[in-house]
């Protein structure tokens, strides 16, 4: 399976503490060069740079044209990491594309991009049998806690999945 990533969905994961279940699930994640950049190149994600640099499961890629990254980015006002990957799943053909902002998630479906966010990604894993119902608790207690930008109402009813309700 190709998947592509965005940003925010790596800073999510392993501010949950897991990352590891997109090695599990996927295999290889690629990123853009702009992706790389968004959380190498950011000084309130110092431990997640170290985790992505190191990583034998994530690598990075170059976008084939940069015209069509340029274009969409001021198109539709998204920034580089999405526009970069956005066009980079779309060039590849990826099996899916890993975003959560809802603008970019737009953008992807109107361009029949397959998508997932971190809380599909957790429901995944614990489909699968990678997580357990308290570590995906736990997942959505340190998404909580990290303040990350996925609303109450999609974390309770992931939740609630998981929970079988």
């Amino acid at each position: 399976m190709i998947v592509v990533s965005d940003t925010t969905p790596l800073i999510t994961l392993m501010k949950a503490e897991k990352l590891y279940v997109l090695h599990s699930l996927f295999g290889e994640v690629l990123i853009p060069e702009a992706v790389f950049s968004e959380v190498t190149d950011n000084e309130s994600f110092k431990e997640e740079a170290d985790i992505i640099r190191n990583s034998e499961y994530i690598r990075v890629v170059k976008v084939n044209d940069g015209s069509q990254v340029s274009f969409l980015q001021r198109a539709t006002g998204l920034d580089l990491g999405e526009s970069e990957a956005i066009i980079y799943a779309d060039e590849i053909k990826a099996d899916l594309l890993l975003m959560d902002e809802a603008a970019g998630r737009r953008v992807a479906q109107n361009m029949k991009i397959p998508i997932t966010g971190s809380t599909g990604i957790l429901i995944r894993a614990f489909q699968s049998g990678i997580i357990t119902e308290e570590e995906a608790d736990d997942a959505f207690n340190r998404i909580r806690k990290a303040n990350r930008h996925i609303s109450e109402k999609l974390m309770s009813k992931a939740l609630d999945m998981i929970h079988g309700k």
